[in-house]
């Protein structure tokens, strides 16, 4: 007899890592649950919500108190696949719509009180980006890839080779904003059609020529809409190569649309009803996209933002950051004075783990972007050495910075653009996820670390004994040092003036 009560006593479990990505998309939210084992990622289970948010934008670009609600009450129902992860193993993004939201600190706030989780708002070419990973790490690597995913607010465009993309790009065209501004009466007419497939064309005027020079061999679409028309491409046309569709199969869509005249109409086999009301609006978006960019063939990819995400997450857990080669990036173009910037990163952070913990800024995220503050805080040199602080933060605040979400990037740009001089409380960034009692306790260590290092030599430095007790902080330097050092102490002097007009309190010996 079998005792099953001992099967698999022999067998030695293996490490493994649970993690989460949820999506919060313009359209639809979207949970994936993985495991990392042996460094491979196993999809445990996908979760989807449907909620329309970009539904609830206004033309002056607040987002409805129904629409947060909504995507509240979602929350609500995926927070229980969420319990008991650990915080480094759940990363939630939100697109499109958070990203042009006024009052999107209102979502963020309610969102936390449902989900102990920080939502990130990402740039849409980090977005694009990481739907490029998602595509990358789970289809075959057949040379240069194309990849189109249409969301409800934006359509990204990306082309790469392997795990690396080339170009990368976002437009604000989407299958929900599209149903708005062309079938909001529901009417599917060749007129509206037209109309919609003619803006969609108008919005890649700035990118079709760079796409097509570039080329590529294989032509992949992600998430919903494509979903939707690669399976109703096989009821069409049964000859074609499973999940596979051309320009022919989207022709005769939109023969069917108008055939049906309104979406109360459409009885397409295959269309789903949650589906119906935004597919007239997708199938046009695809429509221009395929004669735009000149696509003779695309098939469809399960895998899109929230595969990415995970994907990225097992990287980070390798150590394989992202971040640092963008970092990289920017130094060399920038000419960045690396020797210098380690040594400011050096003092900066010599100060920060002595007193982290008793000023609340113990943190991992913290920690890095404060670190990468120190390196690069000095990108704007190369413009002018007059407002150096100004010329940094602002290239910053705008480059693309792949591997940092919307609010860490603008963290960095805000620490960097008070590295040195006074600090304008007015023209710093309201934050959701950072409190500025914390955003000003790190601009003033960086600012340490950079004034520490105004003579930019080596081994000039003691070693600083930092402590913090309230809002004071207290710097004592080896016995006699400051006195051979009487410009340091001068400096030191002026600091202590910066930071007590932002509340606090530097004392030094």
């Amino acid at each position: 007899m079998i005792q099953l009560a001992k099967a698999f006593s022999e067998i030695e479990s293996r490490d493994t890592t649970h993690v989460a990505a949820l999506d919060i998309g313009s359209n639809s939210f979207h949970l994936v649950v993985a495991r990392i084992v042996a460094g491979s990622v196993q999809i445990l289970f996908r979760v989807k919500q449907r909620v329309r948010l970009a539904d609830g934008l206004d033309s002056e670009g607040n987002l409805a108190a129904e629409a947060i609600e909504r995507g509240i009450e979602a929350l609500q129902q995926l927070a229980d696949s969420l319990r008991g992860f650990n915080p480094d193993s759940v990363r939630i993004v939100a697109t499109y719509t958070l990203r042009k939201a006024r009052n999107a600190h209102d979502f963020i706030r309610a969102a936390r009180r449902v989900l102990p989780y920080p939502v990130e708002i990402i740039a849409g070419v980090e977005e694009a980006r990481l739907i490029y990973q998602g595509v990358a790490h789970t289809t075959e690597n057949a040379g240069k890839r194309l990849v189109i995913d249409i969301g409800g607010g934006s359509t990204e465009f990306i082309i790469g080779t392997g795990f690396k993309p080339e170009l990368l790009r976002s437009l604000q065209m989407g299958c929900v904003s599209f149903t708005q501004r062309f079938f909001a009466s529901g009417e599917l007419k060749n007129k509206a059609f037209n109309k919609a497939i003619t803006a969609a064309r108008q919005e890649m005027e700035m990118i079709d020529k760079k796409y097509r020079q570039l080329g590529w061999d294989v032509c992949i679409g992600t998430s919903g809409t494509i979903k939707t028309i690669a399976g109703l491409a096989q009821e069409i046309n049964s000859n074609l190569k499973p999940g596979t569709f051309t320009r022919s199969e989207l022709q005769k869509m939109i023969e069917m649309c108008c055939k049906a005249e309104h979406i109360n109409k459409l009885n397409i086999n295959g269309l789903s009803e949650d589906r119906v009301p935004v597919f007239a609006a997708g199938l046009a978006i695809l429509s221009a996209c395929f004669d735009s960019l000149e696509i003779k063939e695309m098939e469809f990819s399960q895998a899109a933002l929230r595969e990415g995400v995970i994907y990225e997450m097992e990287e980070r857990l390798q150590h394989q950051d992202i971040r640092e080669r963008t970092a990289e990036s920017l130094a060399i173009r920038y000419d960045v004075d690396t020797d210098h910037a380690k040594r400011v990163l050096h003092t900066t952070l010599q100060i920060y783990h002595q007193v982290a913990e008793d000023w609340d800024i113990k943190h991992d995220e913290l920690h890095s972007l404060l670190g990468w503050a120190a390196l690069l805080h000095e990108v704007g040199l190369q413009i002018n050495s007059r407002g150096v602080q100004r010329h940094s933060g602002y290239i910053l605040q705008n480059a693309e910075l792949p591997g940092f979400n919307q609010e860490q990037q603008n963290l960095l740009a805000s620490l960097v653009r008070f590295h040195r001089k006074k600090i304008k409380n007015a023209e710093l960034t309201d934050f959701s996820l950072y409190k500025q009692e914390q955003i000003l306790r790190l601009i003033c260590i960086l600012q340490l670390g950079v004034m520490l290092n105004i003579k930019r030599q080596d081994n000039f430095l003691p070693k600083i004994s930092a402590k913090v007790k309230g809002n004071t902080l207290s710097l004592e330097f080896a016995d006699g040092w400051l006195d051979e050092t009487p410009l340091v102490k001068a400096d030191l002097d002026l600091q202590a003036d910066i930071m007590r007009a932002c509340g606090l309190s530097l004392k030094f010996r």
